[in-house]
């Protein structure tokens, strides 16, 4: 394990920089001539041609001084200014986001340096970066890889995963039981139950208990000996998967998760006409362990002297009329009714 740059024995966000680039095997950008010319491929930009939203990816220091200390540490994926008062109230000088950073988008609609400079946080991305590095969400997933592309098809972050199932899967109900067990979603469940009965609220729902590992072609007893593994939201398509079906045709099982796909997708009408199982898995919110708890451990090996935290979320959703207490919804019906509508006589009933 090599020694953190420090002075004075204290970590510098310099030696943040420096362990991330350890663990990536050289991919983080530590000047800007490996970023302005083009020589780094994990420097993507990324477009729906949507005007004004592209974003760059830039894995390495987004924001911060690269001799500033570091002492506490977050680790999230996708960064918001939930993360940042967090971070500001744990004193966490330094937070690492899987997901590429942008100003305003993941600073509360403010600029990124007017938000982080208040409670002095250096902010670090990696992403396509990170990606390929390990086999865990495969193995999470039930299977070894023996094929791995992070840009199929000649698009960029397009993964998949090709695999033999691990000793002990036979069947798809034996992946689905796998990814439950991994992922604690049985104490998902009972802290989504617990949180029912405190909020007196039955229509209560959080991601991990509503999008949980399901089978959509096929059935529990199902066969499975080698899995495809696909992240739909990469772009991978229908002609994808014909070209991969092609050049591996003893493929018996899709998986995809990080994003998933509904019963009536493309995909899995092809996997149904073809006799393949069909495996939705886990969602992107629970990354934060298949990517981000690896991430994190290996900066606690690398970085000893700082105190590394996981940054989880938990979203959850009820009616608009039974969300907060008492008084917030009668502060809500109040703001509404008194300044969002017009008055009476101008209202338009349709």
């Amino acid at each position: 394990m090599g020694r953190e740059v420090s002075i004075n024995d204290v970590t510098l966000v310099n030696d943040v920089v420096e362990a991330l680039d350890k663990i990536t095997g050289g991919r983080v950008i530590k000047d800007l001539g490996s970023w302005t010319s083009g020589e780094n491929p994990f420097v993507v930009t990324k477009s729906s041609n949507i005007p004004g939203k592209a974003i760059t990816e830039t894995p390495g220091l987004v924001i911060g001084n690269p001799v500033s200390p570091v002492r506490r540490l977050g680790v999230c994926m996708t960064l918001t200014e939930s993360h940042l008062e967090l971070a500001g109230a744990l004193k966490v000088d330094t937070i690492v986001a899987h997901h590429p950073v942008a100003d305003a988008a993941n600073s509360g609609g403010v600029p990124l340096r007017n938000y982080v400079s208040l409670y002095g946080i250096s902010i670090l991305e990696l992403h396509e970066a990170f990606h390929g590095l390990h086999p865990g969400i495969a193995f999470i997933h039930g299977h070894n890889s023996f094929r791995v592309e992070i840009a199929f098809g000649g698009v960029p972050g397009n993964i998949i995963n090709v695999g033999h199932v691990l000793k002990d899967i036979k069947t798809a109900g034996d992946v689905v039981n796998r990814i439950r067990k991994f992922m604690g979603l049985m104490c998902e469940s009972d802290l989504l139950r617990a949180e029912k009965g405190i909020r007196e609220c039955e229509d209560l729902y959080e991601t991990n208990v509503a999008a949980q590992p399901e089978i959509l072609a096929g059935d529990e007893s199902s066969p499975s000996s080698v899995i495809l593994h696909i992240y739909p939201h990469t772009g991978f398509n229908e002609k994808h998967l014909s070209q991969v079906l092609t050049e591996q045709p003893d493929i018996d099982t899709i998986i995809a998760s990080i994003s998933r796909v509904r019963s009536d997708h493309p995909l899995v009408a092809t996997a149904k006409a073809r006799g393949l199982n069909f495996i939705v898995g886990n969602t992107h919110a629970l990354e934060i362990l298949e990517n981000g708890m690896p991430l994190a451990f290996a900066l606690q090996e690398l970085l000893p002297r700082v105190e590394i935290f996981l940054f989880r979320e938990r979203v959850v959703a009820c009616p608009a009329n039974t969300a907060g207490n008492q008084e917030i919804r009668e502060y809500a019906q109040h703001i509404c009714r008194t300044y969002l509508l017009p008055p009476e006589q101008t209202r338009i009933n349709h």
